[in-house]
């Protein structure tokens, strides 16, 4: 897996004070993208131990809130197996910081993977506590959102999700 970015204080992907991680490769080549650099499977930086072991060292403040995952596409299965350690050492040191995931699949298609792509699915969504889910459409684009592109992109509280058997949406006033 290649990277894009690193962002070591981000305010624009989640709640808080986040290190957000750009990850390289995406398919839907969604038109209006902001990142469309981002579809190369080969853009940026290889993903090594050592850039796991830098983001890790990057949570360890108290005033970092967690981590988010974006890209390109986390969940492309090229890009899934190798954000699975990093995601699962991350809940493990820092229990209390959460972990945020944007994809341009939706839960639905997530949770429809089969094999060994479903399975490491499954494992990763596990370990998300907020999935904002669906593709930028260029149609419904809205600057005012928060966390999000467009106005069909759900930010679902997976938690709360996997606890009712139905999409509960995160909110705001709701999180501690």
């Amino acid at each position: 897996m290649n990277y894009a970015a690193i962002k070591p204080c981000d305010i624009a992907n989640g709640p808080g004070v986040r290190v957000s991680l750009f990850v390289s490769g995406c398919t839907h080549h969604c038109p209006g993208c902001f990142q469309p650099e981002t579809w190369d499977f080969g853009y940026g930086q290889p993903y090594t131990e050592e850039v796991k072991n830098k983001i890790l060292s990057l949570l360890q403040p108290e005033y970092i809130q967690g981590l988010t995952l974006l890209g390109g596409e986390p969940f492309e299965p090229e890009n899934q197996a190798a954000l699975l350690p990093l995601v699962s050492e991350a809940r493990e040191c820092f229990p209390e910081k959460t972990v945020w995931a944007f994809s341009g699949y939706t839960l639905p298609e997530l949770q429809a993977r089969t094999g060994d792509t479903g399975s490491v699915t499954r494992m990763l969504l596990s370990q998300i506590d907020v999935l904002v889910d669906g593709p930028f459409v260029e149609a419904q684009k809205n600057l005012c959102l928060r966390f999000r592109g467009s106005e069909n992109q759900r930010l679902i509280d997976l938690r709360r999700t996997e606890a009712s058997g139905g999409i509960v949406l995160w909110e705001d006033a709701d999180w501690k």
